[in-house]
């Protein structure tokens, strides 16, 4: 599966940005998907992931203000990011597990900032 992610970009806080990630295959054939993020100096993290069966997860930081979605028709899904702070800034990549296989698009940046 080959993931291209786009979107990024520079808000200020308070703002909002939407994140597309294309599959190279149909999203409704893919077990999960999600967004990660892994600002300087620190580990990746996950932020949002939508399985299969309709369910979605998000991190305690994401809660209320980021949205995982997707659109099987365009093979993509979207993180929908209001109300974004400073500490949002990172670089967000997009994921698809397909059976034990992980894969990884290339990353957007974000940057919130003033």
């Amino acid at each position: 599966v080959q993931l291209q992610a786009s979107g990024g970009g520079l808000v200020q806080p308070g703002g909002s940005l939407r994140l597309s990630c294309v599959a190279s295959r149909s999203i409704s054939s893919i077990n999960a998907m999600g967004w990660y993020r892994q600002a300087p100096g620190k580990q990746r993290e996950l932020v949002a992931r939508m399985f299969r069966s309709g369910f979605s997860s998000y991190a305690g930081s994401a809660k209320g203000r980021f949205t995982i979605s997707g659109d099987n028709a365009k093979n993509t899904v979207y993180l929908q990011m209001n109300s974004l702070k400073p500490e949002d800034t990172a670089v967000y990549y997009c994921n698809a597990g397909v059976g034990p296989t992980n894969y990884w698009g290339q990353g957007t940046q974000v940057t919130v900032s003033s």
